[in-house]
């Protein structure tokens, strides 16, 4: 494990029960891989009627990017706040993220960033079995440091 649930909230902005990834396995200047059981939990916020739809697994690819983001700032910097700007590609190879007690495997892969935006390609995995793969955009905001 390169990093854990405390260290991965300390860089993004969603805490307490909605930093839903727990583990960093790899990560380099193009990809992160995460992975979490979260998705398991029956008190997830993101639950609803008892169950974890699969379109959910954008909101833990955009975590995961929004992390592998603020890791690649320079040491020191707070990091920086941000916004979904696009979902494109999505296929839901899965009716629910919660179908399997395996835990989920993030990957999110950086096709294109600048200053102000990012955009990566990222899949989903309960064990080997692919549930929700697409693209996402994000615009981030280089006037301000999130706050924490």
């Amino acid at each position: 494990m390169l990093m854990s649930q405390s260290e991965i909230a300390a860089r993004i902005p969603h805490q307490g029960s909605m930093c839903l990834l727990q583990e960093v396995r790899e990560l380099d200047e193009q990809h992160i891989v995460c992975t979490t059981r979260t998705h398991l939990d029956a008190a997830n916020p993101m639950r609803e009627n008892g169950r974890m739809g699969a379109a959910l697994g954008i909101e833990y690819a955009a975590q995961a990017m929004a992390l592998h983001c603020a890791l690649q700032q320079q040491q020191g910097e707070r990091p920086r706040g941000g916004y979904l700007t696009s979902v494109r590609d999505v296929q839901l190879h899965a009716e629910t993220l919660d179908a399997s007690s395996e835990p989920l495997t993030v990957r999110a892969e950086r096709i294109a960033a600048s200053e102000q935006t990012a955009m990566y390609q990222f899949s989903l995995h309960a064990g080997e079995s692919l549930l929700v793969q697409g693209r996402i955009a994000a615009m981030l905001d280089v006037a301000a440091p999130l706050q924490t």
